[in-house]
């Protein structure tokens, strides 16, 4: 991993325009690892790239179904959108067939920690948010494929 750019999101739009951002990257394989705090913007941001991938409507949250799945078309690319919050252990996913959904799409993962975590893997950008006075912070960290394709 590599990076560590920071990001000042003081509001809705400009968390919108970084999802935008990140969506504009993507490709099959990627995974976007979301980590931080209850309350956040973990959601926030993974609706924001998969709004920006071209999704019309309201994006749920996983929490409950722990994956929900984007096809492409309407999206530029096929999409699993995760929510590990749940898992009592890494070796659930497994379980709930990740490396299936996975195939041929890119991954946002919220709460990555609980899956065993995503950073080993060269397409996996790891993204912190933290709440500030003014909004949100992200913290950027890279793995070698996301080389070149961040600002």
């Amino acid at each position: 991993m590599t990076g560590g750019a920071r990001h000042d999101l003081p509001d809705l739009a400009a968390m919108a325009a970084f999802g935008a951002r990140i969506a504009a990257q993507l490709r099959p394989g990627d995974v976007a690892a979301l980590e931080g705090e209850l309350g956040s913007g973990k959601t926030t941001l993974a609706r924001a790239i998969i709004a920006a991938l071209g999704y019309p409507r309201e994006v749920p949250s996983p929490t409950f179904t722990i994956i929900e799945t984007y096809d492409a078309p309407p999206l530029r690319l096929p999409i699993v959108h995760a929510d590990f919050y749940r898992l009592k252990s890494p070796y659930e996913v497994a379980e709930i067939g990740l490396d299936d959904y996975r195939e041929g799409a890119a991954l946002i993962a919220e709460w990555p920690d609980h899956a065993g975590g995503f950073a080993h893997e060269a397409a996996c950008l790891s993204i912190r948010l933290e709440t500030a006075d003014q909004g949100r912070i992200a913290t950027v960290k890279s793995g070698a494929d996301w080389l070149g394709r961040m600002p």
